[in-house]
């Protein structure tokens, strides 16, 4: 739910349902790495409600689009993450093996 003004759509504040602090300090970090942002910030209104509210405040490009923008590029973050992280278990399956891996002591 975006909840700004129409006389200003380069600030707007965003309200995702169902979402913690692991979305919400993520997007507000690449938000802030975007150079059409001036502030970005985010707020957990309760700690029993399940609800980030983002703060965009830009340059003069719309918040939303600026907004979708940086979901874009969190979620090419993540693949990017889950890929590295795939081929790093691949390697390190290949190259020690899961039969070398105890979980018992050897005392």
């Amino acid at each position: 739910m975006e909840l700004g003004s129409a006389e200003n759509p380069s600030s707007s504040t965003f309200a995702f349902n169902d979402e913690d602090h692991t979305l919400g300090n993520s997007l507000r970090y690449v938000l802030n790495h975007d150079p059409r942002v001036e502030f970005c910030g985010y707020s957990i209104p309760h700690p029993s409600d399940n609800r980030v509210n983002i703060r965009v405040q830009t340059t003069g490009d719309p918040a939303k689009d600026v907004l979708k923008d940086a979901l874009q590029d969190l979620m090419v973050v993540c693949q990017q993450v889950r890929q590295t992280f795939g081929k790093s278990v691949v390697t390190f399956n290949a190259t020690r093996g899961v039969k070398e891996m105890s979980t018992e002591s050897d005392s």
